[in-house]
């Protein structure tokens, strides 16, 4: 199987960009990589491409793209041991139909300890379009899925939800489709749960490929006025993709705008956004568009008169090897205001890499390489990670689908 590359004080000026690569030696002092859990391509999952939740129990929850009792995926649970061993258990295997297939979304719980993702693929429509789905837990232990809704493709809805669906204080689901909607370009969809238990769909938002952009790959994050944020691939200004903002309206309207549109560097984010204590938004992209190199991490700040201004942190690949990695995933901070992620690509083996980018006193971002993927079992990690409450942090690679099939590895800074 072969995974597509590009698979989460306000300023007033531009600060001067600075952007350094520290290679770390082979021994990275007290770091520690390890892998938890090594997919098999069997009953237990293969090639996981999402990232991952904690329960507050320190259980781990995600999905895997293949493998499963009828190799459309699955949804998995890794246990922690006292032996310091983790055990999966599958909680749910798509079956391809109805139910869904080929998840590459990671989870959300909600309040009562449910399970809500999407596939890309299976449904009710001979689309085969998606699904968003809900997986509660049986007083035996049990799992069951049900589908919340299945997507139709066509104008009226989306198709191929990428990202996992976020969750509003009244309790509605909020997600994007990367297809569907006019000419095929995306949308931006919501889920209201109604008395009966079914769930009610409204598309907010259709992308037209003009300025607003096409075809959202990303999740949607929300700030504390309750606007959401997220980036569309294609499309915008320039053609190079767009960050986004959807802004609700007392009637039940939603109003879309673009906050900055991709040109002169960066292009086709695919990753999700993120939030400093500022009110600024970080991200990356896969794409360096006028020279040499492969993916960005940005920084965009609002400005007093609504305006959006774009910072580079880092050009990733600038050297022939790509030591420093390319096509960056998500980000997130730690508690110091570092920046750590994952990129799929570049690195001593040319497996990857997990980075960290420091903050520097002059206004620049220093990178560092914490962790190389140097063996097929750990190769090729898509998405960002997570942190636990000591400062470990833990994500997922997708293996080369051939040999290997993916894992989910535990770093220790």
């Amino acid at each position: 199987m072969a995974l597509n590359r590009g698979l989460g004080t306000p300023r007033t000026a531009v600060l001067a960009i600075v952007t350094t690569l520290v290679l770390v030696p082979a021994m990275w002092g007290q770091a520690k990589y390890r892998s938890l859990y090594r997919f098999t391509n069997g009953k237990d999952g293969a090639s996981p491409v999402a990232g991952l939740i904690f329960d507050q129990a320190g259980n781990l929850y995600g999905t895997a793209w293949g493998g499963g009792a009828y190799q459309y995926g699955v949804v998995f649970r890794l246990t922690p041991n006292s032996d310091g061993r983790w055990t999966e258990k599958v909680l749910h295997s798509f079956t391809g139909r109805e139910d869904g297939g080929n998840p590459q979304a990671g989870l959300v719980f909600d309040r009562a300890g449910n399970l809500y993702g999407t596939t890309t693929q299976g449904g009710a429509h001979h689309c085969d379009c998606g699904v968003v789905f809900e997986l509660t837990q049986n007083a035996d232990g049990k799992w069951k899925e049900k589908v919340l809704h299945s997507f139709t493709g066509g104008d009226s809805d989306g198709a191929a939800p990428t990202d996992r669906p976020i969750f509003d204080s009244s309790g509605n689901l909020y997600g994007t489709a990367s297809n569907g909607g006019n000419n095929d370009f995306g949308v931006v969809f919501k889920l209201t749960p109604n008395s009966d238990g079914s769930w009610t769909e409204t598309v907010i938002h259709y992308f037209a490929s003009g300025n607003d952009g096409a075809y959202p790959r990303s999740g949607l994050i929300p700030d504390e006025a309750g606007n959401l944020y997220g980036t569309t691939s294609y499309g915008g200004t320039y053609g190079g993709g767009t960050v986004f903002k959807m802004k609700p309206h007392s009637d039940g309207t939603w109003t879309e705008s673009v906050l900055y549109a991709f040109q002169n560097e960066g292009e086709s984010p695919v990753a999700g956004l993120i939030f400093d204590s500022a009110g600024n938004l970080y991200g990356t992209t896969p794409v360096l568009i006028g020279g040499e190199g492969f993916g960005i991490a940005f920084e965009l700040t609002p400005n007093s008169d609504g305006t959006w201004t774009e910072r580079v942190l880092y050009r990733f690949c600038s050297l022939t090897r790509c030591p420093d990695g390319s096509y960056p995933g998500g980000l997130i901070f730690d508690r110091a205001g570092n920046l750590y992620g994952t990129a799929n690509g570049g690195g001593d083996g040319g497996y990857g890499v997990v980075f960290k980018l420091t903050p520097r006193k002059d206004g620049g971002w220093e990178e560092t390489v914490v962790h190389a993927f140097l063996d097929h079992p750990g190769a090729d990690p898509h998405v960002g990670m997570i942190l636990d409450t000591t400062g470990n942090l833990y994500g997922t690679t997708a293996g080369d689908g051939g040999y290997t099939f993916g894992s989910v590895f535990e770093f220790t800074p």
